[in-house]
């Protein structure tokens, strides 16, 4: 295994091999497995009843190639149960059954695992991995019908993209080792299908050379690293700028969150700055941003946390050869005047407050690159990483004015919940921001949003407020109440509960998602993470929190109507 302890932590405590992550009778059962996919290839190609002996490397479709087809079935089915079969594999209480290698995109050091039975059971078994395997074919209805191709070349010298339409994955700088973690699988599918496909498998292990990821230890220092990422994913961009269909936009995903801190220039993400260049100087043009929710809600890594759960796909098309020039002074009216709008059309469409930084990228990156170049007073350059700082810039001052909308006494809420989150803070400090918000800490006290006792006021948090709450009977009702009110209602009682209160409220809701927003933006800028995931869980559910709250009000209409007529 690598000497890298960000992905692979096991060599640090002596277990140097992929074959340390294995206990004796898990490698006994895994290579008599991977012994007997070849026995059974050949068992396949005696039994059939069709004609030719080519190979299926070579093309062949007769009984030779039949049999290696499904050899190649039964060798992923062995590669599935390795990933059930390891000494990192724990126990998963929720399911009550062993877990899997790769909860997340690493090899962790785990003192306790779980070892399932291998060779029976309904999981963690060859025989159950099989059974998925099959059911992926099964539940496809064009595998009988289409005729797939795949080629592996160079992406920044290939040639299968011309005059087609390109939708496409690429590395996310140095977020994950996909080469290094790919190891583990590649042993087991190389012993099983080295003779079936010698050209994927002509190596020991994978090749990592040219992985075009920013991974500073194959690199002397960081900025190497940084520098083979810049310039290998620029000549991949520009050979898809070249040669992809001309009337159609070119599709890149990606999904590397912003989160570097610099207290110079603001925030930026290396990541995303480096990414964005390649693309920009290939001669592409960011046209539209389509946040497409890709990341399943109950995977490892987002358990509890605020991990992205959408990735962000760039549409882009060639930038004209006449495209003006724009200064910097152009590019900041341009990002004041249009990206409000754009970032109401995100916020309508329920992108989830962790993703918003990110989808604002998009329009904000597809006005910087409608432009040839956008310039300095002195002439200089306005790089990507200003112009992704400008970006996040005006997304802060739109975010901020959204306040405008809200109630004084929410917006009292604000200022302090910036300054002291749930803390208790200074009376004195409080009753001077109360005057200059138009309100009063009597007056919020009595509004049911904070406590104030021996000179210390600190604001209500969800669970600590009324669970007899009824905001028809509420003189002073404030977005701040509805807003956690409805996390506490969510904690405690689900979607249902809080679609009930969602519908009791009716229009005292207008401004609650925009307000969480406005405090998930605080949050991630404070690191409040525990608050920060209340406000993104509340924006998530509120599509389905809105379907069952009109459901309810439909029952309501009908019970009336009932009641009329009886």
């Amino acid at each position: 295994m690598p000497d890298n302890a960000r992905w692979f932590s096991p060599p640090l405590y002596g277990l140097t091999t992929y074959g340390d992550l294995f206990t004796a009778r898990q490698l006994v059962a895994l290579t008599t497995f991977s012994d007997l996919v070849t026995e059974a290839r050949e068992r396949i190609r005696q039994d059939s009843v069709t004609g030719g002996d080519r190979l299926i490397h070579d093309g062949g479709i007769g009984a030779a190639a039949y049999a290696e087809a499904v050899g190649v079935y039964l060798a992923f089915a062995v590669s599935k149960t390795s990933n059930r079969a390891s000494t990192l594999c724990t126990f998963q209480i929720s399911v009550e059954c062993p877990g899997h290698t790769f909860g997340r995109q690493a090899l962790p050091m785990s003192w306790d695992f779980a070892e399932a039975n291998i060779v029976a059971g309904p999981s963690g078994s060859f025989d159950s991995m099989l059974a998925n395997t099959v059911a992926g074919l099964l539940a496809n209805d064009t595998v009988a019908g289409a005729v797939g191709y795949c080629r592996q070349e160079e992406a920044t010298a290939q040639s299968i993209s011309h005059n087609r339409v390109v939708s496409t994955d690429p590395p996310y700088y140095d977020n994950i080792g996909y080469a290094d973690l790919s190891d583990f699988f590649y042993v087991w599918l190389r012993r099983t299908l080295r003779s079936v496909l010698p050209e994927l498998f002509s190596t020991i292990v994978i090749p990592k050379t040219e992985e075009l990821v920013a991974t500073p230890y194959r690199h002397d220092t960081r900025a190497e690293a940084e520098a083979f990422f810049l310039n290998g994913m620029t000549r991949a961009m520009q050979r898809l700028a070249e040669q992809a269909h001309p009337g159609y936009p070119a599709t890149i995903y990606y999904a590397f969150k912003q989160s570097e801190s610099r207290d110079d220039r603001g925030t930026s993400s290396t990541g995303w700055e480096t990414f964005l260049e390649a693309v920009i100087t290939a001669g592409f043009a960011v046209t539209g941003t389509w946040p497409m929710r890709t990341e399943r809600g109950n995977r490892v890594l987002a358990r509890g946390t605020n991990s992205l759960a959408s990735s962000i796909v760039l549409v882009c098309r060639r930038r004209p050869a006449d495209a003006p020039r724009a200064s910097r002074r152009n590019l900041m009216d341009a990002l004041e005047t249009e990206l409000p709008a754009a970032l109401i059309h995100l916020q309508r469409a329920n992108i989830a407050p962790v993703d918003l930084a990110q989808a604002a990228i998009g329009p904000g990156m597809a006005i910087f690159t409608r432009y040839a170049k956008v310039l300095h007073p002195a002439g200089e350059r306005v790089t990507v990483g200003e112009a992704l700082v400008l970006i996040n810039h005006a997304l802060d001052e739109i975010l901020a004015a959204q306040e405008g909308e809200f109630d004084t006494d929410s917006r009292w809420a604000l200022a302090w919940f910036d300054q002291h989150g749930f803390e208790p803070g200074e009376y004195g400090s409080a009753e001077t921001l109360a005057t200059a918000k138009n309100t009063s800490v009597s007056g919020l006290a009595r509004a049911g949003i904070l406590h104030a006792r021996a000179g210390r006021v600190r604001l209500l948090r969800p669970l600590e407020l009324p669970d007899d709450w009824d905001p028809a009977a509420d003189d002073r009702l404030t977005t701040w109440e509805v807003v956690h009110h409805m996390i506490r209602v969510l904690r405690q009682g689900g979607e249902v509960g809080t679609a009930e209160l969602l519908y009791r409220l009716g229009g005292a809701a207008n401004g609650a998602r925009e307000l969480c927003y406005r405090l998930y933006t605080i949050c991630e800028r404070k690191q409040r993470a525990d608050e920060a995931l209340a406000y993104n869980g509340l924006v998530q559910s509120w599509p389905e929190i809105s379907r069952l709250a009109k459901g309810e009000a439909r029952m309501r209409q009908t019970e009336m109507a009932l009641d009329v007529d009886s």
